[in-house]
């Protein structure tokens, strides 16, 4: 892997699923669940669960763009939840589960625009998926970060992101760490 590092931050519903998802994919080097998109700082958990904060759970995605590049990192994304859902992604509903993509410069932007206007293609109904710049990003608290593997027998992992990591495995199988 080479030194070069590119960041993208997401939401797609709970932050738990899209964290086990990406730290799946080879050529992504770190990833940590937060909060963006809202105008309180340095949320909790318990805020922005209220959906009172303007928050959405988010990951922010470190890669190696000579690995994987930015388009890759999207096209998991459309992957692994549903962009046609507004504020919802199956039970979780709520401002903070919306489907986003906060962008940190004029390329990162065009790149999302783009890559939403091809999903669409794929989707029957309009894809709501927000694009905006990323103002600020707030790493969540400690018991969020890695929560699958740390809690893989847990109900929600079971029911949830499981299913999404074996149609993730099946979609994107070149792209699937050796180790995971």
């Amino acid at each position: 892997m080479s030194e070069r590092r590119e960041t993208a931050t997401l939401g797609g519903g709970c932050f738990w699923c899209l964290d086990a998802a990406y730290r799946e994919i080879d050529g992504v080097t770190a990833v940590i669940s937060g909060y963006s998109g809202g105008r309180r700082p340095n949320p909790t958990y318990q805020q922005v669960c209220t959906g009172a904060t303007g928050h959405a759970e988010v990951v922010q995605v470190e890669f190696d763009p000579d690995a994987l590049s930015y388009a890759d990192v999207l096209d998991i994304f459309w992957a692994i939840h549903d962009p046609t859902t507004r504020d919802r992604q199956g039970a979780d509903v709520g401002t903070q589960y919306r489907s986003v993509i906060f962008y940190r410069d004029d390329d990162q932007r065009r790149a999302a625009e783009a890559s939403r206007d091809a999903i669409q293609q794929l989707w029957p109904r309009p894809v709501v998926t927000e694009i905006v710049p990323l103002e600020a990003f707030y790493p969540a608290e400690e018991y969020h970060q890695n929560y699958f593997a740390r809690n893989p027998s847990q109900g929600y992992c079971q029911v949830v992101i499981n299913p999404k990591l074996k149609k993730l495995r099946e979609s994107h199988a070149a792209r699937i760490r050796a180790s995971a």
